[in-house]
């Protein structure tokens, strides 16, 4: 049986690597000159800048590839623990060390507010319940209404039809310590004041499982599972884009896909790894999508973009730490601002990412290598990014000379940024969305674009835009959702 994966995103990696192993033959197709997808690593200047995503929890995900494959995952790529996993800053000048020590969250929540001690015993049950009925939806693919009607009355005990930030505020007073336990839908494109409660299992997730970095940078991460790939028999293609998904006329299935350079790769089964809207509006003509129409498909709710700048510093900030959340004046307006309003608001909110806290070789000696990540609106919000992106850039700076890293300007010795542009003419993302679909119960599980295409029967979908959602965890649970999928059917 052959399969063509268009895209080497985790979500493609995964597929792949475990349909591979079953011992099918599978192309993976990707696009620009690296693999990785969002995952892509530039090194500029004697320092490697990884692209994408750098948060690593559920290691066993990772290790699940390794293991079915026959492999060893310490052969392929080291991933060790940290320790915090985040420091949470805010204006007032506090710091919120958040980490895997239950003592340790209990003596900084006392420290913020000793009301909220016991309120926060009370969310930790309610989150591990949440993980508990949660974690295994992750695994389960949402193909009919009735898988949807099963789990109803775990949804509705699991007050999924609250957000986050409303769950944890019915047991959390101090508005500080409700920001620290509700940041998380942010990492997967959500608000949190809009995504569904299902998504505090997050916090739980990682009190069981940790946050990893796998040294050498998430890049590492990439090179290993594309090795693991490659020495299980898959086939990578490199600078390959994809014009058109090739369609039987008569059948309405898949037959392969068409590559800009004029090349067909023939298939029994396309996985698709790109972006849900932009394999549906692009890469699948229209008269074979009867349900997802051009007017479903654009009606949905997109997440936010990113703008990111990325730079290397001439020498050390030991104060700060692997990952830094680093909060604005703002919390729920910012919010309102970047999904409802849909403007470009003059403050931010900053997850500060320096891996050489860990990592020293992701950097010349004595240096430091960093990116500054700002939530921002999707293209719906008519930014003009080419006259905005230096302003907005020069803020993010400006701010964090100011507050956190001193006299920054004088030791930035190279950078770069991408904005809602780069997300929309590089990695294809329909409205410069940097996590597609909105994580919102209406378009959660059974209502969130199937793994399986129900147009496209051999067509499947894997990534942040189908089922269960972006984040490290879920592209990867849908690669094992899908890979399972095609391996019934070829039974």
């Amino acid at each position: 049986m052959n399969i063509a994966v268009i895209g080497s995103g985790f979500g493609g990696l995964s597929a792949a690597i475990r349909l591979a192993a079953r011992g099918y033959n599978v192309t993976v197709i990707e696009k620009r000159d690296k693999p990785g997808g969002r995952a892509y690593v530039w090194q500029q200047d004697g320092f490697t800048f990884d692209a994408g995503p750098t948060i690593i929890t559920a290691p066993q995900f990772i290790r699940e590839l390794f293991q079915l494959s026959g492999k060893k995952t310490e052969d392929y790529v080291k991933l060790v623990p940290l320790d915090p996993f985040y420091c949470v800053r805010f204006c007032d000048g506090s710091v919120f060390r958040y980490t895997g020590d239950t003592e340790s969250i209990l003596r900084q929540i006392r420290e913020f507010n000793p009301e909220d001690e016991e309120g926060y015993r009370r969310f930790y049950k309610a989150a591990e319940t949440v993980f508990k009925k949660g974690l295994p939806l992750m695994e389960q693919p949402f193909t009919r209404f009735g898988d949807m009607l099963k789990v109803a009355p775990d949804m509705v005990q699991l007050q999924s039809y609250k957000s986050v930030a409303g769950f944890v505020n019915q047991y959390i007073k101090d508005e500080r310590l409700r920001q620290v336990f509700s940041f998380h839908p942010l990492l997967i494109g959500g608000n949190p004041f809009q995504s569904t409660s299902i998504y505090a299992m997050i916090h739980k997730l990682e009190q069981e499982f940790g946050i990893w970095f796998a040294i050498g940078g998430t890049g590492a991460l990439v090179k290993g599972l594309v090795q693991l790939f490659q020495d299980i028999g898959g086939k990578l293609l490199l600078g390959a884009e994809v014009a058109e998904i090739g369609m039987d006329e008569k059948t309405g299935r898949a037959t392969g896909v068409a590559l800009k350079t004029g090349e067909f790769v023939p298939a029994d089964a396309v996985v698709s790894n790109a972006d849900v809207a932009h394999t549906y509006l692009n890469l699948v003509p229209a008269r074979f999508r009867r349900k997802y129409t051009d007017r479903k498909v654009r009606g949905m709710r997109y997440s936010m973009s990113l703008f990111v700048v990325y730079f290397g510093t001439d020498c050390r900030y030991e104060s700060m730490a692997h990952h830094e959340i680093i909060m604005g004046p703002r919390y729920r307006e910012l919010m309102r601002d970047i999904f409802q309003r849909k403007r470009l608001a003059e403050d931010f909110s900053l997850y500060l990412h320096r891996p050489t806290a860990t990592d020293p070789s992701l950097a010349p000696p004595g240096c430091d290598c960093w990116y500054a990540l700002s939530p921002v609106p999707n293209l719906d919000s008519q930014t003009d990014w080419k006259a905005m992106a230096k302003p907005y850039r020069d803020a993010i700076i400006q701010f964090l000379e100011q507050r956190y890293l001193p006299d920054l300007s004088k030791h930035i010795v190279t950078e770069r940024y991408i904005d809602p542009l780069h997300f929309r003419d590089t990695l294809n993302s329909y409205k410069g969305s940097a996590f597609s679909v909105e994580p919102i119960l209406t378009q959660s599980a059974w209502f969130r674009p199937h793994n399986q295409s129900e147009d496209v029967p051999n067509l499947y979908f894997v990534g942040a835009g189908t089922h269960p959602g972006a984040g490290l965890p879920g592209v990867m649970s849908s690669g094992k959702i899908v890979a399972e999928m095609i391996g019934r059917v070829s039974v």
